[in-house]
C-alpha cells in the first residue's frame, strides 16, 4: 500500500509543477507588445482551464471518471 501513496505523490509533484509552469506560459501570452488578442479569446482561454480544473477536482471527488477535452481558440 506504502508504495501506491509513494508513487501517487511522486507524480503528483511533477504533474502539479509542470501544469503550473505551463499556465504561468499562458500567463505570458498576456504581454500586448507581442501578441494581438481579445477580451474573448481571454473569457475561452480562462473558462477552458477553470472547465479542466472543474473535472480534476470531479474525478477525485467521485469514483473516477474521463475529462477528455481539447482547446482551440478558432
Amino acid at each position: 500500500m506504502r508504495d501506491k501513496r509513494e508513487k501517487f505523490v511522486q507524480l503528483a509533484n511533477q504533474r502539479v509543477t509542470k501544469a503550473i509552469d505551463q499556465i504561468r506560459l499562458i500567463g505570458n501570452l498576456s504581454n500586448r507588445a507581442a501578441y494581438d488578442f481579445t477580451d474573448e479569446d481571454i473569457k475561452k482561454i480562462v473558462k477552458a482551464l477553470q472547465k479542466a480544473v472543474d473535472g480534476t477536482k470531479t474525478r477525485f471527488a467521485e469514483t473516477g471518471g474521463t475529462s477528455d477535452q481539447t482547446f482551440s481558440l478558432e
